[in-house]
């Protein structure tokens, strides 16, 4: 999917998600001569691309994207004078009710994208109570070559996917390195055991994403009885503790979201 910027865009904060989120459209074709990113710290932007290392005083992007760590959000709003159309945020936990009095965007869009979108893969949850249709789908098509674009009905629904999907690739990124320790320790080479692991995780999760039938389907079907797959998958499921394991772990991070939204109205 492709990318065209008709109107500048406003990138504050090229970090980690920030950065990603450049990168993939950059990768989607976006004219990177309309983008500027306002970052005091970030190196090696791609070319074309406007940098200030701080924000300008007559600053009046169309579409501003934010992209600071929510606490940082104070210190933007009050350097920042312009008045977007459009206000995308990726501060997680702070509301669109905290937003708008902050920016007072014409519209404002509330944005969960996880790491992979920098490689058009990523996962990104969209919700807004003020834009209209059209507004929506601009807000979409700005998102959408970055993956998978996914519109909720309820803004407190944020907590739970901040969990599963924003915070889901660092869980991910875990299993696969403790599939892979557990693959060294009966006897791999380490690097080997890593390289499988990860091939091994990546082709599971394409194939799941192609296949008409439920993980769990999936997983049953790679699992004869009395195989070697079904013994593993005893373990796992004994008194269902992956699953106990990941809502607890998902719950975690749900109760953080909601505390960095309760500091955001302070």
């Amino acid at each position: 999917m492709t990318l065209s910027l008709t109107t500048p865009l406003w990138l504050i904060g090229a970090g980690n998600m920030g950065g990603a989120m450049l990168r993939g459209w950059i990768a989607a074709g976006a004219d990177p001569r309309q983008i500027t990113v306002v970052d005091p710290f970030v190196e090696g932007l791609p070319e074309g691309v406007t940098l200030h290392r701080e924000l300008p005083a007559d600053a009046a992007p169309d579409i501003l994207v934010l992209a600071v760590k929510p606490q940082q959000m104070g210190a933007v709003r009050d350097i920042f004078a312009g008045r977007p159309r459009l206000l995308l945020s990726i501060l997680a936990g702070v509301e669109t009710e905290t937003l708008s009095a902050a920016f007072r965007a014409t519209s404002t869009v509330r944005v969960m994208p996880n790491l992979p979108v920098s490689i058009g893969e990523g996962v990104s949850a969209l919700f807004s109570d003020d834009a209209d249709a059209e507004t929506r789908d601009e807000a979409q098509a700005l998102i959408a070559p970055l993956g998978l674009t996914e519109w909720i009905a309820e803004e407190k629904l944020f907590d739970a996917v901040t969990a599963l999907s924003g915070c889901g690739p660092g869980f991910v990124f875990r299993f696969i390195d403790a599939l892979a320790e557990a693959g060294t320790a009966l006897g791999l080479p380490a690097d080997q055991a890593a390289r499988l692991a990860t091939a091994t995780v990546k082709g599971s999760g394409l194939l799941a994403a192609a296949s008409d039938e439920s993980a769990s389907t999936l997983a049953d079907r790679v699992a004869s009885p009395g195989g070697s797959t079904r013994e593993g998958l005893n373990v796992l499921d004994a008194d269902e503790a992956l699953k106990d394991l990941l809502k607890r772990t998902l719950a975690a991070s749900a109760k953080r979201n909601a505390e960095l939204a309760a500091a955001a109205k302070q």
